[in-house]
């Protein structure tokens, strides 16, 4: 006699599907991206040289009870680039040297930003949903994948429970591995583990999100990503293999966004190494020295 198939334990939270949503403040389209759309994107990619950056810096030293450390993946920005040891932005206090001009995005990124743009309209209407004068003008670049720690790779495809405080939607694009998006609570102080909605991304694939129950209500994290696709992506970074590349699209006021040179003295001199090390590659960023 056959036995009866195991029931699969029901996941927790909302389970978003691959089709486009409905939810309030919530949409995925697991099919976004095109396939030229993606080749294009790639060969950019590859032209791409990105920054380990540390998270402190001389002037804004560790605080107490922490250590100076390295991010776990290098990265990229387009837009505006704000420098870990910056401090990001973080309304309505943190916004002063936090949002550094920086090169725009390529064509084809300028392109699918429309889409999105628009998506979000629709979406959300009115203030403070849909901040009077947003656009999606800043990228996150973040390179999902192993490093190298002395002869072995270390996973470090992941991120923490954080918010994004940048006003309005936020559209994120996923290239290679699938990875779990989760948007969680918490149970009692200091513990996040109540799951609110999760999400596979799929390579290609948009999630955009806003409004207070995902921007302001909910933390969001990187759960895992798959190593399963055998996915390997330009540019060439010494240490690290990269399996899969996010591009995190947010919107900064532009009154918040300057040249490096109008940086107080302090910021200037924290990441004066990183600008030139991006000049050496960037016509953009050489003509900021």
């Amino acid at each position: 006699m056959k036995r009866p198939a195991p029931s699969k334990p029901k996941p927790r939270g909302l389970v978003l599907r691959r089709n486009p949503q409905r939810v309030w403040g919530l949409h995925y389209d697991a099919g976004f991206l095109g396939d030229a759309d993606r080749a294009s994107i790639v060969s950019w990619l590859a032209q791409l040289h990105p920054l380990w950056e540390w998270r402190f810096s001389t002037n804004r030293p560790p605080p107490e009870g922490e250590q100076q450390r390295r991010l776990l993946r290098p990265v990229y920005w387009l837009g505006n680039w704000q420098f870990a040891c910056l401090d990001y932005f973080r309304p309505p206090h943190g916004v002063v040297d936090r949002c550094v001009a920086a090169e725009p995005f390529p064509p084809v990124l300028a392109k699918l930003v429309a889409l999105m743009e628009e998506r979000a309209r629709r979406m959300f209407k009115e203030p403070p949903d849909l901040p009077e004068g947003w656009h999606l003008n800043t990228c996150l670049v973040n390179f999902y994948g192993s490093r190298l720690d002395g002869e072995r790779w270390v996973d470090s495809a992941r991120v923490g429970e954080h918010k994004d405080f940048e006003p309005g939607p936020v559209a994120s694009l996923s290239l290679g591995e699938r990875a779990l998006i989760q948007f969680v609570t918490s149970s009692r102080p200091g513990v996040r583990d109540d799951i609110a909605a999760q999400q596979w991304l799929d390579d290609g694939s948009l999630q955009l999100f806003g409004g207070a129950r995902w921007k302001e209500q909910t933390f969001h994290r990187v759960q895992r990503v798959d190593t399963k696709g055998g996915h390997d992506f330009p540019p060439a970074i010494d240490g690290f293999r990269t399996r899969r590349v996010n591009f995190t699209f947010r919107f900064v006021p532009p009154r918040h966004v300057v040249p490096f040179r109008a940086l107080s003295a302090d910021a200037q001199a924290d990441v004066e190494p990183y600008v030139r090390a991006l000049a050496e590659h960037s016509a953009f960023f050489k003509s900021q020295l």
